[in-house]
Formats: structure tokens, sequence, C-alpha cells
């Protein structure tokens, strides 16, 4: 058991840019900084800027269907014509709010389009591929710093039944998304059977605690967790297979 967590900002990354070298950019803001053991986290949206996933609204001819629907709430029916296209099946519609299964398995409001912290007549979607982003600045860093940087990339999810949002992982490079106490026994001896903890999801809920969602801060480092090194297949492995979704 970890004697306890420590929570660090990283600061002094500039505004990210379509096409940026996100992992040269921030580089010199780590050095000095983490250390073996470390985990960072990283707001998906620094990830999707340099990655290109920002959309111009302007240049977005939006559908009868989403004029039809952005009519009704007061949305702007160029971004809910982007959110259909990010996709895969919609589940729920209502008070404005489109709830979505985007094409990574991901079940989420608006299939996460977001305009917020996007500049002008933009919108900022996911990456295309989280888990290998993850993987790809985990590798950048891990050289030049020494040590293995496992890497989550994290996203703001609201919650079944309750009310407030939290970040969770949605992509996952370098550790084990959980950590499993299937077989060991709890402090009164009885055996645990289905205690498979979503540490990558907590992780990303508590490094939000110093990042915020107004501060400018992209990332934090969490210090003391004792993680367990694991490759592919990342974040992905998170998702509940839709035969045991019960909640559709």
């Amino acid at each position: 058991m970890a004697p306890g967590l420590s929570l660090l900002p990283v600061t002094g990354v500039p505004e990210i840019r379509p096409g940026d070298p996100l992992d040269q950019i921030m580089l010199p803001c780590l050095q000095g900084l983490a250390q073996a053991g470390d985990v960072l986290v990283l707001t998906h949206k620094v990830v999707s800027k340099a990655e290109g996933r920002v959309i111009d609204l302007t240049q977005i001819t939006p559908s009868a269907w989403a004029h039809q629907w952005a009519s009704r709430w007061g949305k702007d029916p160029r971004q809910i014509e982007v959110v259909l296209q990010e996709s895969a099946a919609i589940l729920r519609m209502e008070h404005g709010i489109i709830i979505a299964r985007t094409r990574h398995g991901l079940v989420c409001a608006n299939a996460g389009v977001d305009r917020s912290n996007s500049p002008g007549e933009t919108v900022c979607c996911l990456p295309e591929d989280p888990d290998a982003s993850a993987r790809r600045l985990s590798q950048s860093w891990s050289q030049p710093l020494g040590f293995t940087l496992p890497v989550l990339i994290s996203d703001s999810f609201g919650r079944a039944w309750r009310i407030g949002i939290v970040n969770v992982a949605i992509g996952v490079a370098a550790m084990d998304p959980f950590t499993d106490y299937r077989g060991q026994d709890d402090p009164h001896g009885y055996p645990l059977e289905a205690s498979i903890m979503g540490s990558a999801d907590a992780l990303c809920s508590a490094a939000e605690l110093v990042m915020g969602k107004t501060a400018g801060v992209p990332a934090a480092l969490v210090r003391g967790f004792a993680w367990q090194a694991a490759d592919k297949p990342g974040a992905r492995q998170m998702i509940r297979p839709l035969e045991h979704d019960f909640f559709r």
C-alpha cells in the first residue's frame, strides 16, 4: 500500500495548436519535475489539438435534422452535425444533450465534441486513437527522462445516477489500468471475488483536482501510486462489452 499520493501540476505548457509537436514542447516542462514511478495525466484537449482534431465550424454544413434539433434546444446546428459525424450510435437524446457511443466505444455526452477551450468558431473532438497517442507520448518522453513514464489521457464524463462530472482515462500507456484484488482476502478473511478497481480512472479524477478547467494546466503528475507495468490494449479494455451493458 502506498504511504500517500502527491499531485503535481505540470506548468509552463503553452497553448497547443494543430500540428504542434506536443512531445517536444512538453519535455522541458517534465525534465526536473518528473521522477521514476510517476504517472502523467494529460487532458485530451492538448493531444487532440496537436493531432489536428479541431474542427472549423465555418466549414460545416448542418443537415436538416441537425437544424431541427439545434433549433429546439438553442444549440449551434454546426456543432450538432459534428456530434453526429463523431458518433457510432445515438443512445439517448434528452434536454439538448445527445448521449452517444463513439467509434472508440466510449459512451459520453455529445460524442466528446466540446467547444470549451477551443478558440473562435471551432470545436475539439477526441483523438482518433487515444491509446496509440498515449503510447507514442510515453515512449517519446521515457527515453530522454531515463525511466518509464506511464501516460493517461483523460476526459470529463458524466455518471449515471450521480451529479457532477469526473475525469476518466480514455487512453492508457505503459501501465495496467486496473488494480485486481480478486483472490485476496479482506481484513475479515472473506475472499474478494469481484473487486477490480479502475485505477486509471481514479488517477485521472485525482489529477483533475490540480489541473482544473480554467487554470490552463493541461497535465499533472501523480506520485506515490504503485502501478503495474503493462502494454496494450490500454484503456480500450476498460470499456464494458455491449453484452454486459445492462444500462443501455
